[in-house]
């Protein structure tokens, strides 16, 4: 399953005080601003619940740290889209997935399952996107394991939330924030023809940025009603 040539090609080409493709590089300082404001609710949280040991703030900070860095790498990928920076834009992405997949998996199934998955998972979902660059290179491209790492870990996430319900408004957090992923490749998969209907002011890629950016900050919401709560 090779990587389509048309996904590298973007609706929104125009630039602002120099920076090509503006909307689409800009649009990435909300992946910073929340990833910051995670990894900020990751340190509070440290601090109001005295966790049992350090190890409990990884998986967490895991995925705000990929969607901390998603945003510069995202951005260098938009100044000038082809398949060589896209490698650098998934990197980070497969860290946030694994990181929130194990998150869970410690809170809701087995912290001991969950400490054992955390690096392999981590490392599973790095080798998938450079496991894709590397077929790009020979000729003979195969998305189909970072499909796999994207969408099936994205799937166990809903079936914990199931399976395993969680205590308070967790879980209404994280639907909140997987109906805003689900929203953000609807708005990815639309990226010409949302810029056709906003009269080319928006496109659906620079949309997609936002919407999960917003998907993340539901976790970061999740994280800071916890220590409120715990503080109460």
């Amino acid at each position: 399953m090779p990587q389509p040539p048309e996904y590298v090609v973007f609706a929104d080409h125009r630039s602002l005080l120099g920076i090509p493709n503006a909307l689409d590089v800009l649009s990435n300082l909300a992946f910073a601003m929340v990833g910051a404001a995670g990894l900020m609710a990751i340190s509070r949280r440290r601090r109001t619940e005295t966790l049992a040991d350090n190890w409990d703030a990884w998986p967490y900070g895991s995925l705000f740290a990929g969607v901390a860095c998603a945003s510069v790498a995202s951005s260098y990928f938009h100044l000038a889209p082809d398949n060589a920076r896209l490698l650098w834009d998934r990197l980070p992405i497969t860290v946030g997935f694994m990181g929130l997949l194990t998150a869970l998996l410690a809170e809701r199934v087995s912290r001991r399952t969950a400490r054992t998955l955390f690096v392999p998972l981590l490392v599973a979902g790095a080798a998938s996107v450079v496991y894709w660059y590397w077929t790009e290179l020979h000729y003979a491209g195969d998305l189909r394991p970072y499909l796999v790492v994207q969408f099936a870990s994205l799937a166990l996430v809903v079936l914990i939330l199931w399976l395993y319900p969680g205590r308070g408004r967790d879980t209404a957090y994280l639907a909140a924030g997987l109906a805003a992923y689900v929203a953000a490749k609807g708005l990815e998969l639309a990226d010409a023809p949302i810029f056709a209907a906003t009269g080319s002011i928006v496109s659906g890629h620079t949309l997609k940025h936002l919407a999960a950016a917003g998907g993340v900050a539901c976790v970061v919401a999740m994280i800071r009603a916890r220590a409120a709560a715990f503080r109460m």
